[in-house]
């Protein structure tokens, strides 16, 4: 997208109502996409071992009969019926190899899931520390700096326009009043970037 046609709207300002690292590192292991696909993976490796043992087992087998034999001498022999039941002995199972590769997939998934899950918990936990950061930087410029800054300002600038103050002192005055307001938007720039981050580290927008 050209830079002439994107455009960003919203206060920009900073809050300090932060949620405990917890709840942030709950929401990444219910959202984060790259963590689901990793537990799907093991589900997917569970079913592929059950199907592996389901296709190595061996079911019996049962058969019935009816003869009708009119030329028997035996009269209670003329008509006989009867059953049988097939047991296959399984002395060598072909499907040993499916079901041990299925095993090391289902083991391999799981290590795979733990990798995925550190990972989630170490974008979070950075992310969380910077936005933390920022917010322990910004609280004493929004509750004292920046008030103390403009009071300052005033007070030279009145003294000045009456004599009382040089025009070194004012200027310093509008030099030290402009830095603690230009520190103060810096922070607040690199807060909105944490917030970014986190937000990505998540899966979901958590902080607006």
């Amino acid at each position: 997208m050209p830079v002439e046609q994107f455009d960003v709207s919203g206060p920009f300002d900073f809050s300090d109502n932060l949620k405990s690292l917890d709840d942030f590192r709950q929401t990444a292991l219910d959202t984060r996409p790259d963590l689901q696909a990793a537990l799907e993976t093991i589900e997917q490796s569970q079913t592929n071992h059950k199907l592996a043992i389901s296709n190595g087992s061996t079911d019996p087998t049962f058969s019935g009969w009816y003869t009708y034999n009119s030329s028997n001498n035996n009269p209670n022999g003329i008509q006989t019926i009867g059953a049988s039941v097939n047991i296959p002995l399984r002395i060598f199972d072909h499907n040993q190899g499916e079901k041990q590769r299925t095993l090391i997939d289902i083991n391999r998934s799981q290590q795979t899931s733990e990798a995925t899950r550190a990972q989630v918990f170490s974008d979070v936990d950075s992310a969380y520390t910077l936005v933390e950061s920022d917010i322990a930087l910004l609280k004493p410029y929004k509750e004292k700096y920046k008030d103390q800054a403009t009071r300052v300002r005033d007070t030279i600038t009145y003294s000045y326009q009456h004599g009382g103050a040089s025009l070194m002192d004012f200027l310093n005055a509008q030099s030290e009043y402009r830095a603690v307001q230009e520190a103060y938007l810096q922070l607040v720039g690199s807060y909105l970037n944490a917030t970014a981050q986190l937000n990505l580290a998540v899966g979901r927008e958590v902080i607006q």
